[in-house]
């Protein structure tokens, strides 16, 4: 099983680039950034984490720009998007934006993708949150055809374009990995769908359950990847037994000193883990 780190890359902390080289020379094998465009100021929509919304959430720099920053400042490490909102994104620009890092990088780059949980966020990029799953999967499919098609045509209920070119097209065939994220009853249909694996935020109830109905219902290799797993060697062992490909955990936003600390402990329960 291979391991890896999340970071929300704000402005006021050790800058993208800074954190991927570091835990690049520390062996972890990825780096996910999350993505927030905006948060409004004045919403009703819940956040998993408690009453408090974090201020990382709406300090972060662009995704595609921190990610460039980090593949730029490294070699091996994959770099990632844990994850990038694609329904407040335009599909012919981001399809732009992820052939371009991965061509840049040299084939590292990973595309967990999302439609995220802040229902006023989404309406303020003009999405309809009661549609935004099937617009998701829509311009998910199109991007898919801009990465394969020297021409590429797409008619969809809210995607539309014809022949159009787009280069460069990604370093890694047919395109990076598409981790789909999300927990809810049809994330499983998506990744069934148009998917290449489940990138699931950790929980500790029915996650291993879930991996095996995932398993049972998919008719080709899936790769599921954990976000958000806790320094736990026995939690570990548990993904790791389910098949899981890559375990990361979150780091703070913050001074490397601060970062740090967080490393140091995901870095001892690795070494637990690997001596069990």
């Amino acid at each position: 099983m291979e391991f890896g780190v999340g970071y929300f890359p704000t402005h006021d902390a050790a800058r993208p680039g800074e954190v991927a080289r570091r835990v690049e020379e520390r062996g972890q094998d990825a780096l996910f950034f999350a993505e927030h465009t905006h948060i409004p100021a004045s919403r009703e929509s819940q956040w998993d984490g408690g009453p408090g919304l974090p201020r990382k959430y709406w300090h972060t720099y662009d995704l595609f720009v921190a990610l460039t920053d980090a593949a730029a400042a490294t070699s091996r490490l994959r770099v990632g998007s844990g994850v990038c909102l694609v329904v407040e994104r335009d599909p012919i620009i981001t399809a732009k934006e992820v052939a371009s890092v991965d061509h840049l990088s040299g084939g590292r780059l990973e595309l967990g993708v999302g439609a995220g949980w802040n229902r006023e966020e989404m309406a303020n990029h003009g999405t309809d949150p009661r549609t935004r799953m099937r617009l998701f999967g829509e311009r998910m499919r199109a991007m898919q055809a801009i990465w394969t098609s020297e021409e590429a045509s797409f008619a969809g209920e809210f995607v539309n374009f014809e022949r159009i070119w787009s280069w460069p097209k990604p370093a890694q065939k047919p395109w990076p990995p598409v981790l789909v994220g999300g927990y809810g009853p049809t994330v499983f249909d998506r990744v069934l769908a148009w998917g290449d694996g489940w990138f699931p935020n950790y929980n500790d109830q029915d996650l291993l359950a879930r991996i095996a109905e995932l398993r049972d219902k998919a008719t080709r290799p899936l790769q599921i990847q954990v976000l958000g797993v806790p320094a736990d060697p026995q939690a570990l062992e548990q993904l790791e037994a389910a098949g899981v490909h890559r375990a990361s955990t979150w780091l703070p936003s913050g001074p490397w000193s601060v970062i740090e600390q967080e490393l140091e402990e995901w870095e001892r329960a690795i070494g637990e883990f690997g001596r069990r």
